[in-house]
């Protein structure tokens, strides 16, 4: 044989194939369906391998589907497909961690930019119509009750989905509103309270009610709950100080930041120096720092010949009425934005990184000064982090009133008593309570979980399934020049008008909404090759947008599972066996697709869905 017809022949024996015939599910098909609902092992490892925004979402979000729905225009169809899976697309669409944004392909080595999918999820919030969205339940009424300690993101998000569980659930909070660290922790100037109200709102008119001031522990006994309810979801946050344990650390003038956050968004002030240090790296040194910004600690760059150069028992002479972040580590080792870190610079608040503090100098019982030490990286610790090594001999001072602490927070158990065995059985634990300080999308994914180990654990057997849904599609909607828009730019309120309750990011307008949007892959959509129908040209090789996205391949190598674990590349054309789409690698530009001339490349999409069994 030779020719097309001999590497027909060839690849029909390698498939173990009968001449012209058809086959359903064959060895080289990425999935173990061809459409409809599959659960194996290979199926949900695709959505892992090939939909890397989702992937890396704790709550796992259908990001490909509500950012194609934005550009669309359709933003209440965007919205309500985020109110399923992570159930405060507005609130999240300002202050998410963004987890997903590092993993977007568009980000990836030579492709630009990622998507800005916090900033899109916001549009969907934005510019739906509908004000109040409220799902529907799962279920009818199963007259089960259940009590959740703790009205912050994990209690609300665990009672949304009990309730459409089918469930009766009441959720006590110990402070005046709902909302815990979203209305005690994020300044408003980062979340207006409107947007937190109105997202809770969408939860009680499931039928959760929320009891207020209520001191689960002192005036409520957790054992009382315990009695009258079915179970019980401990969602209390970590609102246990670190403290640091630093000589002087008696001395006034040091709080933690979180304390300070808590007095600002509930009393709209609070004292703050004319020298305020900020000690940390994390969302909640920016907001503390940004917050004493506003509440009047001017801020003046460090001289260029001290700033970063302190000699040994130096003390650097800050300018009054300034606020600064000292961070232990480098900025790369940030857990932040980036956005937070240009908002920073932005409000003209110095940075300085790779200190770590010593100790507090005091006079009169009040915090004068604080000793710092160099610090140079390490090798990563046991969590994958670079451990910071201090540099001996490079201690220095620098004159300080207020010193807040970001240096993360434990959950409080004291008010947990002692609990009875038969009540142990019924408790469950929500988020940060039960994972120590985390995100708000790993509280809200957290909190999901626990609701569907509550709902087994009353009904006796699992009610919800997962699954990946294959459904034929004839075009993504795509385009190649999209890959070519730039990374859209949030608008921000002017420097002048910033205070307390000013929104700083002022949101996309509907035409920059569906700019950014269109900028996503969509690599929910999968590309395959028939190989059945294909006739082992190359037209689908020279077309190709990255140089490993479509292989002329020798061998397919697969685990147990159906796996795909590695290949052997045809060296020669005598050895090309199959052409396959290396779908990790793919773009979805639809060149393939358009210039295959054995119309063999099929064109599905795959989704993760959840629903009742």
């Amino acid at each position: 044989m030779s020719g097309f017809g001999g590497f027909l022949g060839k690849a029909k024996d390698f498939l173990g194939l009968s001449g012209g015939g058809e086959t359903t599910i064959g060895k080289h098909t990425a999935l173990s369906i061809r459409k409809g609902k599959g659960t194996a092992v290979k199926d949900f490892h695709w959505l892992d391998k090939n939909i890397p925004c989702q992937e890396a979402c704790p709550a796992s979000t259908d990001i490909p589907s509500y950012l194609a729905a934005i550009h669309d225009g359709e933003y209440d169809k965007a919205y309500r497909i985020n109110l399923r899976d992570n159930v405060f697309p507005a609130v999240l669409g300002r202050v998410c961690s963004r987890p997903c944004e590092s993993a977007c392909r568009h980000g990836w080595d030579g492709l630009g930019e990622p998507v800005s999918i916090c900033f899109s999820k916001r549009s969907a919030a934005d510019f739906k119509k509908q004000d109040l969205v409220i799902m529907e339940p799962w279920f009818d009424s199963s007259g089960k009750s259940i009590a959740i300690v703790g009205a912050g993101p994990a209690g609300l998000a665990a009672a949304r989905d009990l309730a459409l569980f089918g469930h009766t659930v009441t959720i006590y909070e110990k402070h005046n509103k709902p909302g815990g660290m979203m209305n005690q922790g994020i300044p408003a100037f980062r979340l207006p309270r409107n947007i937190i109200e109105r997202e809770i709102e969408q939860i009680t008119a499931l039928g959760v009610e929320i009891v207020c001031n209520a001191d689960v522990g002192n005036t409520l006994p957790l054992t009382e709950l315990a009695e009258k309810n079915d179970a019980v979801i401990l969602a209390a946050g970590t609102l246990d100080p670190n403290m640091l344990d630093l000589p002087g650390k008696e001395l006034e003038g040091i709080r933690h930041g979180l304390d300070f956050l808590l007095e600002v968004n509930e009393t709209h002030t609070a004292k703050v120096g004319e020298r305020v240090i900020v000690i940390g790296g994390g969302f909640t040194a920016m907001d503390c720092a940004r917050t004493a910004r506003r509440l009047g600690a001017t801020t003046v760059q460090l001289d260029e010949e001290l700033h970063g150069k302190a000699l040994p028992g130096s003390i650097l002479r800050i300018p009054k009425e300034q606020v600064n972040v000292w961070y232990r580590r480098s900025v790369d080792e940030m857990p932040v934005t980036p956005g937070e870190l240009d908002e920073l610079e932005n409000e003209h608040i110095p940075l300085e990184c790779m200190v770590s503090p010593k100790a507090y100098i005091g006079k009169d019982g009040h915090v004068t000064a604080m000793q710092f030490i160099r610090t140079e990286m390490g090798e990563p610790d046991e969590t994958g982090r670079r451990k910071p090594i201090e540099v001996a001999g490079s201690e220095f001072e620098i004159e300080v009133d207020t010193v807040l602490l970001a240096t993360s927070q434990f959950p409080d158990t004291s008010w947990l008593g002692e609990i009875p065995d038969a009540a142990k059985e019924k408790l469950f634990k929500a988020g940060d309570f039960a994972d120590h300080a985390s995100s708000l999308i790993e509280a809200i994914a957290h909190a999901k979980t626990c609701a569907r180990s509550v709902d087994t654990f009353l009904m006796g057997s699992e009610r919800l399934s997962d699954h990946v849904t294959v459904e034929d599609i004839k075009k993504t909607g795509r385009k190649r020049d999209m890959d070519l828009i730039e990374q859209q730019e949030m608008p921000t309120a002017p420097l002048t008008h910033r205070d307390l309750p000013t929104e700083v990011e002022q949101g996309y307008c509907d035409k920059r909404s569906s700019s950014e949007a269109q900028r996503c892959y969509r690599c929910h959509y999968k590309f395959e090759i028939d190989q059945n129908k294909c006739i082992l040209c190359d037209v689908c090789i020279k077309a190709r947008a990255r140089p490993e996205c479509i292989l002329q391949l020798k061998e397919l190598h697969y685990d147990d599972d159906g796996r795909v674990v590695s290949w052997d590349i045809a060296e020669t054309t005598s050895d090309i066996n199959l052409i396959w789409i290396n779908q990790e690698e793919c773009i979805r530009c639809n060149a393939c697709l358009e210039v295959c001339p054995a119309y063999a490349i099929t064109l599905q999409k795959v989704s993760l869905a959840t629903a009742p069994i």
